[in-house]
């Protein structure tokens, strides 16, 4: 893999293959836990800028950072100017790197708000929006969109050069619109086609599972850099294994089922740490399920630790399940 010949802004990232900003996984024992995988840039949960702007007590949680983080971004939704820029000015305080604006995001219940990828729908409130997070911010502000809201708006190219012209300093683009949601084909030709149209860093989104992907899309549109969504989800090796392959042009080693359930425990633990251990152990069910997905005789130790809300209990449940592969 060739260096590193980008920056965003006045920040020069480390590597190229970055977490991508997802609801209710790219938390902060997530972003931990990926940091020692070999991420180089992290991008928090979709914070709602107005609620931050407001000092809401649970956004607030949202937006720490860890010291064992490795480069941490922190994505904002929302399309009121003077909240975006106001808490664009809370996270100047913030060691975090990059302050990002989801555009992209599919969800009803933030599309019904002109919210996320219902943004791409009005490019003169996308001006504005990127315009106040530019002043508002001291770090650099970046966008991720989606392809279009539907095939008969695909309109990225002509965001991605409002976005570069408002102030953007780097694009992250998913190549599916939001009427697909995560369904179908990633149209990586989009991702080729913005990377063409504007200066500033590309980074390419979607249908990344693995280190051949990843060469894949880099190769395909030129980007500069790519973001790891849900091909991280229980698979936070994806990210050692794309550098390493990147560098030397050989297949890494492959992750062992012991690996993956001892992986699985660790993050299980971080979890505990950071939300308690009630909290901790429930919202890592869906963690664990993506962990244990395609193993032998998974869905019954699933079914058995998804009733149980005790750390230890589940830990020595996971250790049970994992002797059958040593």
């Amino acid at each position: 893999m060739q260096g590193i010949n980008f920056k965003i802004g006045d920040y020069k990232p480390s590597g190229k293959v970055y977490l991508a900003p997802m609801a209710g996984y790219t938390d902060l024992a997530y972003r931990v836990l990926v940091s020692k995988m070999g991420c180089s840039l992290l991008f928090s949960e979709m914070i709602n800028s107005k609620a931050l702007a407001f000092e809401d007590e649970k956004t607030n949680s949202m937006i720490k950072i860890d010291e064992k983080e490795n480069d941490c971004a922190i994505q904002i939704f929302g399309h009121e100017e003077e909240y975006i820029k106001r808490a664009c000015e809370i996270l100047n305080e913030s060691i975090c790197k990059i302050i990002d604006i989801n555009m992209g995001c599919p969800a009803p219940k933030v599309v019904k708000n002109n919210d996320g990828s219902a943004l791409m729908k009005d490019p003169k409130q996308v001006e504005r929006v990127i315009k106040a997070a530019c002043e508002g911010s001291n770090k650099p502000v970046t966008v991720k969109i989606r392809k279009g809201w539907d095939e008969k708006s695909i309109n990225a190219v002509e965001i991605a050069k409002i976005a570069e012209a408002s102030g953007a300093k780097a694009i992250t683009v998913h190549g599916r619109t939001r009427e697909q949601y995560y369904s179908g084909k990633a149209d990586w030709d989009i991702i080729k086609e913005v990377k063409k149209s504007v200066k500033i860093p590309v980074i390419g989104n979607g249908d990344v599972f693995n280190y051949l992907d990843a060469k894949a899309l880099f190769e395909h549109t030129g980007c500069d850099a790519i973001m790891i969504g849900r091909g991280a989800q229980g698979n936070p090796f994806i990210f050692s294994q794309i550098e390493y392959y990147l560098k030397h042009n050989k297949d890494p080693q492959k992750i062992s089922e012991v690996k993956k359930i001892e992986t699985a425990i660790e993050h299980l633990n971080l979890a505990v740490k950071y939300k308690g251990e009630r909290a901790g152990v429930v919202e890592m069910r869906k963690h664990l399920a993506c962990y244990l997905k395609g193993l032998k005789n998974s869905s019954l130790v699933k079914n058995e630790i998804f009733r149980i809300n005790s750390l230890q209990l589940v830990i020595d449940k996971l250790n049970n399940y994992k002797r059958q592969f040593e």
